[in-house]
């Protein structure tokens, strides 16, 4: 299958595909932006070909306060267990398809915040999607919960020392990454004016910690792009 047209489920305005809509445009991808925290529908979904789901300040129980969480897991559901077809999702959108299925989300003992390394699994040297990536790698971070019993038949893909579950594989073709492979030189000044995102990082890191971790960022962000390039053309190449 050739990847034509991607639909994008967004949840807050900073957080959208980021260095990828370049790689997309380039591409030659249609991508449609579905914007649920601002009151959009879910289209119909079988004229895409792949399904994004990005990051946000909610969490996957918020339903209460975000009910388009409901509609949204179960396009989710059908998306992975009836049409089989390509799913991507980041941080939120990586616990949105473990709560989707049969999977738990859970707080994390400790926010994991930061420039920080993640490693490939055994599983995960091996998975297409990986391919050609280094088995481990500095990534940006920047979440309290985590995905703590993946979907039945999930396979981890990728792991830190404070949460187990970094980037699995539900099935052939749905995948999940908790970390941030999509950033790009404005992504952690733009969100670091989320006040929710703010005050995560000042409890976890401490005052100024927002330039600090700027400053951190800077010199690794052709590293950064290196592993979203490749990551962009495995899953164009061999999962779509």
């Amino acid at each position: 299958m050739q990847l034509r047209n991607l639909l994008v489920f967004q949840h807050i305005d900073c957080e959208h595909p980021g260095v990828f809509r370049s790689m997309l445009n380039k591409a030659g991808v249609q991508w449609d932006v579905v914007s649920l925290d601002a009151g959009d529908s879910v289209p119909a979904l079988e004229g895409y070909d792949a399904l994004w789901v990005m990051g946000g300040p909610m969490d996957v129980w918020d339903e209460q306060d975000c009910p388009w969480l409901v509609m949204e897991k179960a396009a989710i559901r059908r998306w992975v267990l009836e049409l089989n077809k390509p799913y991507l999702g980041f941080c939120l959108g990586h616990q949105l398809l473990a709560d989707a299925l049969d999977g738990h989300c859970a707080r994390q003992d400790q926010p994991e915040i930061g420039i920080l390394d993640v490693g490939l699994t055994s599983a995960g040297l091996t998975d297409p999607l990986f391919e050609g990536i280094d088995p481990t790698i500095k990534c940006l971070q920047w979440h309290s919960v985590q995905v703590k019993s993946p979907p039945t038949g999930a396979v981890v893909l990728a792991s830190s020392e404070v949460c187990q579950c970094q980037a699995m594989r539900v099935g052939q073709n749905a995948y999940g990454i908790q970390f941030h492979v999509e950033l790009q030189e404005s992504t952690i000044s733009d969100w670091g004016q989320v006040p929710a995102y703010a005050e995560a990082l000042d409890n976890t890191l401490g005052p100024d910690s927002l330039a600090r971790m700027q400053g951190q960022a800077s010199p690794l962000f052709p590293e950064f792009r290196k592993v979203s390039e490749i990551l962009f053309r495995n899953f164009v190449e061999k999962i779509a």
